[in-house]
C-alpha cells in the first residue's frame, strides 16, 4: 500500500511522541492506534527508563486493543510508529489481531545507528516485523523521517 498524506500526518505525530520521550529521558519511540474511521484511539511513547524494558508503546497499544476492541474489528485498525516494531511488539500485535503497521524508520536503520553510536546491542535479536508476524501488512520505512528520528537517538544517547 502506498504511503499517503494521512499516513504522513500520523507518522509525524509519532515522531513528536518520540521527541516527548527523549524530553523526559526515555528512548525515542512513539506510536498511535488509529481506527478505521481515522480516529486516534491511543497514543504513547516509550517508558523504559525506569528499568522495565517491556514498556514499549507498541506493546501498550496491543494490550489496550485486546482489552477494549472486539476481536472481529481489530484487523481494521492501523498502528503507526516512529520505529519498526521489535520482536516482542510484533508478536503482541499479531496475537492481538491488529491490522496494518506503518513505520517511519526500520529495524536495520536502528541497528546501524546504534552501532554508529556505540550502543550495546539489544538483548533480543533485531528482527523485522515480517520475520515475526508474516501475516501482518506493513508499510515502511518512510525515508523522509530518517534524519529526524536518527537525531532523536543521537540526542538520547548523548546524555
Amino acid at each position: 500500500m502506498a504511503i499517503d498524506d494521512t499516513d504522513r500526518r500520523h507518522l509525524a505525530r509519532c515522531v513528536e511522541l518520540a521527541e516527548q520521550a527523549v524530553e523526559v529521558g526515555d528512548e525515542p519511540f512513539g506510536s498511535l492506534l488509529v481506527g478505521p474511521d481515522g480516529t486516534v484511539l491511543m497514543e504513547d511513547h516509550n517508558h523504559v527508563s525506569g528499568g522495565d524494558g517491556t514498556r514499549h508503546p507498541e506493546l501498550a497499544i496491543a494490550l489496550w486493543a485486546a482489552a477494549h476492541l472486539p476481536v472481529a474489528s481489530r484487523a481494521a485498525h492501523t498502528v503507526y510508529t516512529s520505529g519498526e516494531h521489535c520482536a516482542m511488539c510484533s508478536a503482541a500485535h499479531a496475537w492481538a489481531g491488529l491490522g496494518r503497521i506503518v513505520f517511519a524508520t526500520s529495524t536495520p536503520q536502528l541497528v546501524q545507528w546504534m552501532g554508529e553510536l556505540g550502543v550495546a546491542p539489544s538483548p533480543v535479536t533485531a528482527l523485522r516485523i515480517t520475520e515475526v508476524a508474516p501475516g501482518v501488512p506493513v508499510d515502511g520505512p518512510v525515508e523522509e523521517y530518517a534524519d529526524a528520528v536518527r537525531a532523536l537517538h543521537v540526542r538520547h544517547h548523548a546524555r
